[in-house]
This record gives C-alpha cells, sequence and structure tokens, in this order.
C-alpha cells in the first residue's frame, strides 16, 4: 500500500481515529530526558468543535499568531460560559490574584496610568456564570491599588487582605457579610517592608508577606487575630539561600502530626548559573511554630531544602494530598530562559527554556523528593532550539522583545500556579502556564501524569486595555496571558468551588490580561470520554 493509500485507509477509518491519536500522544511522551522524566507529558485529545493547537503542545506558533488564528480563543476539553462585559473592561493584571470568595472574584490592575478609569482591586459579582459582573473598585488604600501578588482571602475569617507591592501598606477588608462589596477593616503600615506574594495561614489568624528588592531575605507577619486591629510581628529572617519568592501554609492534616499552620512551603527564587549563596531554585520547608503560637521572640527554623538546576523563579509550593499522601506541587514562572544567557543559553546547557510543575513527595518532610514533572512539549529541553527559531519576529530596527510586551518576554510559556479539584484527594490539576495559558492534567496515575483539556483565551492584539499587565502603547499582543490561581467550581460544594445547584456542571474560574474573568466548563466531549474522573470530580 503507498502513502496515499494509507492517508486514505486512515480518513475512512473514523472510528479508529481516537484511539490512533491517544497512541500517538503517548508514545510522543515517551522520550526520556536526561534528568530520567518523560520530556513532555501526553497531549490532551480533543472533541471535534474545539479550536485546538497546530504546533507543540503549548505553543502558539508565528502562522496562527499573525494570521489572526489567535485571536479565537483556542480550546480543548473547556468552553467559555460568562465572562465579564468586555465593554466595561480596560484590562487584568494578571499577577495580582486571583483570589475568591463565595460568588466572588478579585483581582488587581496595578499599571495606575491616567487612561485608566477604575483603579485598584477589581470585584466580581459571578452568581450568574454566565453573566459576571463588577460590583466594586477596591481603590482606597494604597495596598489595593498596587496588591501585584498579594490578594488573597481565606474562608474560615472572611478576609481579603492586600500588601502593596514594594511598599509598606498593608489592607485588611471584611467579605464575610456581603463579598461583592469588601468593607474595609484596617490599613496599617509594614516598616520596612517590599510586599510582593502572600499567603494565609489557615485559620485565617496570621498573614506572611514575602518582599522584593533588599528585603528579600526576609518574611513579613502579620498578626490577624483582631482584623481590625492588624499587628505587625517581627519579620522572619530566611536563612535558607536567601530569596523567598512564594509561598504556602500547611492546612490541617497535611503533614502527619504537624499542627497547621506551622509549616511554610517556600520557593526560592533562583536563574542561572546557580550558586551556593542566593542563587539556586526550588523549595525550602521551615518550621514557622514559633509564629503560629505566638511564642515571644518568634524563630524560623529549616527543616529541609530541594534545588533543581534546570528551572528558574520559584515561587509558591502548594500542598495537596494524591491518595492519602502529602505532596508539593511546585512553579516556576521563568524557567531556564530567565537565566544569565536567556533562552539561547538553555538550549545549550539542556535546560527547559521555560517552567514547569513538578509533584514533590514531602512524606518524609526531612527529605523530600521529585517524583512526576508536568512538562508540555514547550518545556521539553529537546525542544527548546526549535522553539527559539521560531520566536515571533520583530519589526525591522526595532529591539528584540517589541512585538510582545517585556512583562511577558517575548514568549514565556512558564508555568505560575496550579491548583487541585480538591486539594485533600486530588485527581486533576488545573494550572496556568502563562502565553500556554491554562492546562488541566489527570494525576491520578503518578508515574503517567496526563494532559486532558487546555484554554487559551484569545490574543487582543493592538486593543487599548491600559490596566492590562502586558499593555503597552503600539504592542502586538498576538497571545493573551492567564497567570495564577486558577478556581474549581462544581454543583456540590465540594473541592475548591462551591455549589451552582447543578451537579452535572465542573467549572473553572480563571483571569486573564486581556479578557479579565472568565468562568469555563468542561464540555461533553470531556464528560464522555473521562465519564469517571468527571463524576469523582462532582461529588
Amino acid at each position: 500500500m503507498n502513502k496515499q493509500e494509507l492517508v486514505r485507509a486512515f480518513a475512512i477509518a473514523t472510528v479508529a481515529l481516537p484511539g490512533l491519536l491517544l497512541s500517538a500522544s503517548i508514545a510522543s511522551a515517551q522520550a526520556i530526558s536526561s534528568d530520567g522524566f518523560p520530556g513532555s507529558v501526553p497531549k490532551a485529545i480533543c472533541g471535534p468543535g474545539d479550536h485546538a493547537e497546530s504546533g507543540l503542545q503549548g505553543q502558539t506558533t508565528v502562522q496562527e499568531r499573525f494570521s489572526g488564528d489567535s485571536e479565537r480563543a483556542y480550546n480543548c476539553n473547556l468552553e467559555l460560559v460568562g465572562q465579564q462585559p468586555q465593554g466595561e473592561f480596560e484590562g487584568a493584571y494578571s499577577q495580582d490574584g486571583p483570589a475568591y470568595y463565595g460568588d466572588c472574584a478579585y483581582y488587581g490592575t496595578d499599571n495606575n496610568t491616567p487612561l485608566q478609569q477604575h483603579h485598584g482591586i477589581t470585584v466580581i459579582d459571578a452568581s450568574d456564570p454566565q453573566h459576571p459582573r463588577v460590583s466594586a473598585y477596591l481603590d482606597d488604600t494604597a495596598a489595593a491599588l498596587t496588591p501585584h501578588e498579594t490578594v488573597q482571602t481565606n474562608d474560615r475569617s472572611g478576609l481579603l487582605v492586600a500588601a502593596q507591592n514594594n511598599g509598606p501598606d498593608f489592607a485588611v477588608y471584611d467579605i464575610s457579610a456581603d463579598c461583592r462589596h469588601p468593607v474595609l477593616l484596617a490599613d496599617i503600615q509594614l516598616p520596612g517592608s517590599q510586599g510582593h506574594m502572600g499567603a494565609f495561614a489557615p485559620d485565617g489568624r496570621t498573614y506572611w508577606v514575602t518582599q522584593s528588592g533588599s528585603n528579600r531575605s526576609f518574611l513579613y507577619v502579620v498578626d490577624l487575630t483582631d482584623p481590625s486591629n492588624p499587628v505587625m510581628l517581627p519579620p522572619g529572617h530566611f536563612s535558607g539561600d536567601g530569596r523567598a519568592h512564594g509561598l504556602e501554609v500547611n492546612p490541617e492534616g497535611f503533614a502527619h502530626g504537624v499542627p497547621e499552620g506551622t509549616r511554610v512551603y517556600a520557593g526560592q527564587n533562583g536563574s542561572f548559573p546557580f550558586t551556593s549563596v542566593g542563587g539556586r531554585d526550588g523549595l525550602v520547608i521551615m518550621d514557622v511554630s514559633d509564629y503560629q503560637f505566638r511564642r515571644p521572640n518568634p524563630q524560623i527554623r529549616i527543616i529541609s531544602t530541594l534545588f533543581w538546576p534546570d528551572q528558574g523563579g520559584a515561587e509558591a509550593m502548594i500542598p495537596v494530598k494524591i491518595k492519602g499522601h502529602p505532596y508539593l506541587i511546585s512553579t516556576d514562572e521563568a524557567g531556564g530562559a530567565g537565566g544569565a544567557g536567556g533562552w539561547a543559553a538553555a538550549c545549550a546547557r539542556g535546560a527547559s527554556p521555560f517552567g514547569y510543575p513538578q509533584i514533590i513527595d514531602v512524606g518524609d518532610e526531612t527529605n523530600p523528593k521529585i517524583i512526576a514533572k508536568l512538562r508540555l512539549e514547550v518545556n521539553d529541553p529537546a525542544n527548546c532550539s526549535l522553539l527559539l527559531s521560531e520566536t515571533p519576529p520583530d519589526p525591522p530596527g526595532t529591539a528584540p522583545g517589541t512585538n510582545l510586551p517585556a512583562i511577558s518576554g517575548t514568549t514565556n510559556y512558564s508555568e505560575e500556579t496550579c491548583v487541585a479539584d480538591n486539594p485533600n484527594n486530588a485527581k486533576m490539576l488545573a494550572c496556568s502556564f502563562q502565553n500556554a495559558q491554562l492546562r488541566v492534567f489527570d494525576i491520578r496515575d503518578l508515574s503517567h501524569p496526563k494532559e486532558i483539556a487546555y484554554w487559551k483565551a484569545g490574543a487582543v492584539r493592538t486593543r487599548v486595555l491600559p490596566s492590562s499587565g502586558s499593555w503597552a502603547p503600539g504592542v502586538d499582543r498576538t497571545v493573551d496571558k492567564i497567570a495564577h490561581w486558577v478556581r474549581w467550581v462544581n454543583g456540590n460544594g465540594n473541592g475548591q468551588g462551591h455549589g451552582n445547584g447543578n451537579a452535572t456542571e465542573l467549572q473553572l474560574w480563571t483571569v486573564s490580561d486581556g479578557h479579565g474573568f472568565q468562568v469555563l466548563r468542561f464540555t461533553d466531549n470531556f464528560k464522555a470520554h473521562h465519564k469517571d474522573l468527571f463524576q469523582e470530580a462532582s461529588q
């Protein structure tokens, strides 16, 4: 049989196509990288009506970008339910949150340019998922005007907080009575603070703020026992290699015999070339019992560290349980391309150009171990040079990176955060990959994780959105950017979300720079091909 006859035979055998695609995607993920893990996970199998990517997994190709194809969302087993009205939308600074509480979402607009009509934290009322709307703008504190990655909520205390980016302001809002209209409870100064990222202790009584600039070796700590009168505790010195970037705090029952709120899992922000002092990238586990129990002269104690040489820009380390066992999901927002020598240097040393999630076993917190890597094809070191050659060209006579904004580099497919469908019994992860956008993984079999869905919001090109983190005058944004926290919402009130009265629908809430708040749902094709997984997640 010649090639034409083979093509004709495959075209006729449409019944076998899903199986063939599955086999091909699994085979493509079996190439083992030099670190002993597969170069990438199997691709998601999309539905017949989906607008799927044409290039590498996660990539938006030059043809897609400049033909206008990327202006239409790419979707695979996810579809749009609703989004905030674009006529009222000035852009979202997607680094700033989003955070969620009840029917509400919150994200910042750090730019604060004269072109913006509304400043501060945008409050979204999503009680009608098909028609979410802006219900308020928090512009009454310096922290809310420039919160960067500190926008956080706490379900147990009903609080929303923000810390000023590169500044000392700290604001506390009550959202327990009406999440649509937060009420300012306190606005205090944290002398010397240069806020960057942050996280609550699970009980809502303590908030941890990581630092930028010259203060990055410190963690600022706020006592919120009386949220109307927050108190700054003595700053903790981060005595690892010196740069806590993002962090999370252990929930109840996560680590056996360890009280909640007594462990901080910090991402240490390093970049190539890695050094033993101040430059290594990875995980630091800390005992912060002194702070949780309000002991005098509190100290931070290092329990263990785990560093890796092939990424960069480690942020939050996210605790989840899988089949009853504790793991951390690592995050790296820059990858190898963020180090000295940039993208080309990453390729030369066999590193992934972009950051990706790892699953870390912390059953023994003194000896954490990486057991899985959730790499897309754009994260595979074997594709580094190919992607570099495909970088969108810049207009003649302009500086590199002109076509795309500096905040994302020329292209940044690095991951920011992952959220489990149920952090106490995780089966799926929804991960934000910046320009590769929202990717969903099946992690039930940790020896063979796989991608099962994705959503890439459409490019807004030269549309003026002054509140967007990716906006700059004259910039052609051929891709959108999703970053940071996603929320799972199901019909019965379990997992990360809350009940919406419809147990047949499983939603993801997210925010992108160019389209703001969006509600997504898994398609009928997903439910048909992943019936068991969908039912488990909807329970």
